[in-house]
């Protein structure tokens, strides 16, 4: 067909080989002619070349006639096998498995999953995620072993802070933070992590629960937490691209000797290449993108983030919590209640379990066995105790303090018992009755609690023999007296006087004229 001139098209069309097949031949032809003994001779056959192989007539599956079923048990999510196996028991169907398996496939249609573009603006999101370092000398031995490489990308200009670590725990994620913080000069807004322990204690759609050190770090930074989605890690692509970045090609095939000489090349690899790179999809250098967004950062404090560690305690019957072999005041948390003791490097603070309302706040202990108490919270004081009797004393009267005062510097602390007991008598008498009998004892110079009990049961005695008494009888009015003058008089007097009122001319008074 070459030789009478046909395109190599045509003849691929017509034989159905291929026309990179027809054209490697053409050349060889090209560059040596074939021998024309060995072309055919029947002029029947170079006109009427062979036509193309019929292709096999289609085969139906024997899973056609149960179409309509099948597609409505894909549609409840059924796997091929739960599909062969209704197929059997509803109706019969004799065909096999693997026959059921490519009719469910041609019949899946799988539309591409879309992602969206985010973009966001400077300073507005970091994201974090661990991955694995490079092997590292173990200290004190001689095997390897990968750290934990944690990487905080900004989501804007893609720069990013990288560190490895032997150990993770709610302090070291949080102290990674601001580590990478520091490192970019500023705070973002948001900060995108996935559920891990050491960041979300409890992961929710709605309301994701944190653990106390992060959240308090993120709050002292001004930064909120916006946790992935369980198995969603394309929320935070930026950062998973920054890792497997890193692992592909700054840290592929390398070994170090120590987790400090890990961290200064990783350093180092970013200052020189990472940053400088031209990035794919913004088509803009990392660094000139991270300039820009420099100025954007949230300022830092000046004080850094103070660590600390929550632990549940229980409150003694001493009104005080044990911690690290000290006890605290823990007041007003009832005894035997349990609290939340949050101990820092320099002091503790005793917070309601439930609220976190703080309660308490001391200065940490130096020495072990220390009592951090007060003395006005201790169970027994004798000095506290009687500036307690002397404040009731005071409350009752003042002559029932003058004879405590006095008991007190006769008797000293031994009189505490007689204070008690002279208090004590407000309970079931009068104040009034007992502050009366407290300066008749101090007129008689008997300065006892016998006495002043005696006297007040004796003045609350008289008072109830009073209230016993019968009243004194009602007098009867008196209708005529001589000093009652008669009621003419009066009516003369109003007369008089109503006159007076509408005459000027003075009178005489009504007085004078009855004398």
């Amino acid at each position: 067909m070459l030789g009478k001139g046909a395109t190599q098209r045509e003849i691929a069309r017509i034989t159905g080989i291929s026309r990179h097949t027809i054209r490697a031949y053409q050349q060889r032809f090209a560059a040596e002619p074939p021998n024309c003994s060995t072309l055919a001779t029947d002029p029947e056959e170079q006109t009427a070349p062979p036509r193309p192989p019929t292709p096999a007539p289609a085969t139906v599956s024997a899973c056609e006639p149960h179409r309509t079923f099948i597609e409505a048990q894909l549609r409840l999510q059924r796997n091929a096998m739960a599909i062969y196996q209704d197929l059997v028991d509803q109706f019969a169907f004799a065909g096999a498995y693997n026959s059921v398996k490519r009719f469910v496939a041609r019949l899946r249609h799988r539309a591409p999953e879309q992602f969206d573009r985010l973009s966001f603006q400077p300073g507005e999101e970091m994201q974090v995620d661990y991955g694995e370092g490079a092997p590292t000398l173990v200290p004190g031995t001689d095997r390897y072993r990968r750290p934990r490489l944690f990487v905080a990308t900004l989501r804007y200009s893609r720069a990013s802070f990288r560190r490895v670590v032997w150990k993770s725990s709610q302090q070291v994620w949080a102290e990674l933070h601001e580590q990478a913080w520091r490192y970019f000069g500023g705070s973002c807004r948001y900060a995108v992590l996935d559920n891990l322990k050491e960041g979300v204690i409890k992961p929710d759609l709605y309301e994701p629960q944190l653990n106390a050190v992060y959240a308090a770090t993120l709050a002292h930074y001004g930064v909120v937490a916006d946790p992935a989605r369980v198995r969603d890690p394309n929320r935070k692509g930026t950062v998973e691209h920054a890792i497997g970045h890193t692992q592909a090609t700054a840290l592929k095939g390398r070994h170090f000797a120590s987790i400090e000489e890990q961290n200064t090349f990783l350093d180092h690899w970013e200052r020189t290449w990472a940053a400088t790179r031209i990035h794919g999809t913004e088509r803009r250098q990392v660094q000139a993108m991270f300039e820009q967004e420099r100025p954007l950062l949230q300022p830092l404090p000046v004080l850094g983030m103070q660590y600390f560690k929550d632990e549940e305690r229980t409150v003694y019957d001493d009104s005080c919590v044990r911690v690290d072999h000290s006890s605290y005041a823990a007041r007003p948390a009832p005894i035997g209640s349990k609290v939340l003791v949050r101990i820092f490097a320099r002091r503790i603070e005793i917070r309601e379990l439930a609220t976190q309302v703080l309660l308490r706040s001391h200065a940490k202990a130096e020495r072990p066995g220390t009592v951090v108490l007060p003395a006005d919270e201790r169970v027994f004081n004798p000095s506290r105790e009687t500036r307690r009797i002397l404040v009731q004393a005071r409350a009752i009267g003042p002559d029932t303090s003058r004879l405590c005062e006095l008991l007190f510097a006769i008797e000293g602390r031994v009189g505490q018992r007689k204070l008690w007991g002279i208090v004590g008598l407000a309970g079931r008498y009068p104040k009034r009755l007992i502050d009366t009998a407290c300066a008749t004892a101090i007129d008689d110079g008997l300065y006892s609690y016998r006495h002043v009990k005696a006297l007040t049961e004796r003045l609350v005695a008289a008072a109830l023999a009073a209230l016993d008494m019968p009243p004194q009888a009602e007098l009867d009015l008196a209708q005529e007296h001589p000093l009652i003058r008669p009621g003419d008089d009066y009516a003369e007097l109003f007369a008089r006087g109503a006159a007076q009122a509408h005459d000027p001319t003075p009178s005489r008074s009504f007085t004078h004229d009855h004398e």
